[in-house]
């Protein structure tokens, strides 16, 4: 296997990530099946965007999320994840919220290697897996693919945050990525985005949904819908618990094309919860079914990698 030490980074603005291994979370035996729901995208997309106040990385615009958990104390959170999170001090608990109104760190690690690498997005299929904040596939998006699915647990996350920053970003007059050192610099908050009128182009080439892995995968795979495997699968800190591996596992097997990438970054190890790269790089392995090469190592604060698995038999 293939290992890069990543050079170290040049001083820049703080990011807004979080660590997850801070978290010391109970694991549980079992995953908790969360039934899985297509969100539609809204007609009127201004109410989409109502009440958010916008930041901007990687040239890309995000909601602030201090000021959705606040909104989500109301109405606006009908799971209740944000109070949950609050009263039981984690920003994980298993099987209930998983961590999506948080951007965490190893999402910037593929973001830059998406550039380094040069990966090709262009007229391809991508599901951001476990998306939270969606940027990964808001990437792709800007890089030309033909289609991007999101997909994270909680269906808050989809409609307060994804949902928002997706339709934020295809409202923008930016198409590509930044580039340089503009790429890694956190900026003041902006102004909320313009109105937007009419579905934008890209828009249109988004499905989004919500749920446990296992579910979302029967709900594409049952639906009347045409659906193409995906060639490019992106997902980032989602193999914390060693308890989903299975789960995540079959849900790659069933949902990527036969010569499809999957792009995993991951810290090496998570306190707390006990998964890490390696110890989902020994469950792959023992299930024959894809290859995985570690592209890249980053040693900066704690050690991290970015994964590369495709089925065993493809080109």
């Amino acid at each position: 296997k293939s290992r890069e030490t990543a050079n170290p980074a040049a001083e820049s603005s703080p990011r807004p990530g979080a660590n997850k291994h801070q978290d010391e979370v109970t694991s549980k035996k079992k995953l908790c099946v969360k039934a899985a729901k297509e969100h539609s995208i809204p007609e009127d997309l201004n109410k989409v965007l109502e009440n958010k106040v916008f930041e901007k990385v990687l040239d890309l615009s995000y909601v602030k999320l201090s000021v959705v958990e606040m909104m989500c104390l109301g109405d606006a959170d009908s799971e209740g994840i944000v109070s949950k999170s609050i009263s039981s001090h984690s920003d994980l608990i298993p099987g209930v919220y998983e961590g999506g109104m948080k951007i965490w760190e190893c999402t910037f690690d593929l973001t830059d290697y998406f550039s380094e690498a040069e990966i090709e997005f262009t007229n391809k299929t991508v599901l951001d897996l476990g998306c939270g904040a969606g940027l990964l596939g808001i990437v792709a998006l800007r890089g030309k693919a033909d289609s991007v699915h999101f997909q994270d647990y909680n269906s808050t996350v989809i409609d307060e945050i994804t949902l928002p920053n997706v339709v934020a970003n295809c409202i923008d007059d930016g198409s590509r990525m930044g580039s340089g050192k503009d790429r890694k610099v956190s900026k003041p908050p902006s102004k909320r985005p313009r109105k937007a009128e009419g579905s934008p182009d890209m828009l249109n080439k988004c499905r989004f949904f919500s749920g446990e892995w296992s579910q979302v995968s029967q709900l594409l795979l049952s639906s009347t819908k045409a659906f193409p495997k995906y060639d490019i699968i992106l997902t980032s800190e989602t193999i914390y618990n060693p308890d989903y591996y299975s789960a995540l596992h079959d849900t790659l097997a069933q949902l990527l094309d036969k010569n499809g990438r999957v792009y995993l970054a991951s810290k090496v190890h998570y306190f707390g919860v006990g998964g890490g790269t390696y110890l989902f790089e020994k469950f792959i392995e023992e299930k024959n079914v894809f290859r995985t090469s570690i592209v890249k190592t980053i040693d900066q604060g704690l050690q991290r990698c970015i994964m590369e698995i495709a089925f065993k038999d493809s080109c």
